[in-house]
């Protein structure tokens, strides 16, 4: 992967700064694949984007995620702080076959796509609730569906049965197992187990933020000191950056 650069990076947090979350992943999406186009990037399955967000946060930030959690015991409640190894996550690309995912139940016989980021993005905004969105869901990914030795209707396809949507459901976790990335934490306090998920794309916005701050901190002091643009300071290294900070501080 190529490193996005600084400029490059600069403008994706502030063109995200407005956006709610799903607009965010998709900026870091891109700044990941920067070819990529948008309908391209909001189609792919949802574990191919995970494991390209932490590939990118790999590049721009290093190996090492610092997480922070609250004991899930309601007796206990201590913060957690553990580290993380960001190689050994979102490694598995998914496996679905090219013909989709084909799901045999009763008298159904459907082929479902991976959900990608535009289904979870559309579902979420029309979804009433958590059985409608698994509705939702399971008929925007049908590619094909038959029905008792029929073709269903576009009328069934949308009230598929709960045993075919909890099959769907299953076959997609299994061939897209880093779709959700889940961390299941013992309490060095209490030793109680504590799942939560941990979501890319927010983690690593989190610090994208923290980084641009900093870097248009340094900006600002090393346009004062020197009369430099934005773009000649962006282009020294990081290294360089600081060392010409100290001189500042000392001067």
């Amino acid at each position: 992967m190529a490193v996005t650069g600084p400029a490059e990076l600069l403008a994706t947090w502030e063109a995200g700064l407005a956006q709610p979350a799903s607009d965010r992943a998709l900026l870091l999406h891109r700044a990941a694949r920067p070819g990529a186009g948008t309908d391209a990037l909001s189609s792919v399955p949802l574990g191919e984007r995970t494991a390209d967000l932490f590939a990118l946060r790999r590049a721009l930030f290093g190996d090492r995620m610092q997480v922070v959690l609250d004991c899930a015991d309601a007796d206990c409640g201590a913060a957690m702080e553990f580290e993380l190894d960001a190689t050994a996550l979102g490694a598995a690309r998914p496996g679905a076959p090219e013909d989709g995912l084909r799901v045999a139940e009763g008298d159904w016989v459907v082929h479902f796509r991976l959900p990608g980021p535009a289904d979870l993005a559309a579902v979420s905004s029309a979804a009433r609730d958590a059985e409608h969105g698994r509705q939702l869901l399971g008929a925007r990914c049908a590619l094909s569906a038959v029905r008792g030795g029929r073709a269903a209707s576009g009328e069934e396809l949308s009230r598929l049965p709960g045993a075919v949507l909890k099959r769907f459901a299953e076959a997609a976790e299994e061939a897209d197992p880093a779709a959700e990335v889940t961390l299941n934490i013992a309490c060095p306090e209490c030793g109680a187990a504590t799942p939560a998920e941990l979501d890319i794309a927010a983690y690593l916005w989190t610090e994208l933020d923290a980084w641009a701050r900093d870097v248009l901190l340094d900006v600002h002091l090393l346009a004062s000191a020197y009369g430099w643009s934005e773009p000649q300071i962006l282009a020294l290294s990081p290294l360089r950056r600081r060392y010409y900070l100290e001189l500042c501080a000392d001067a």
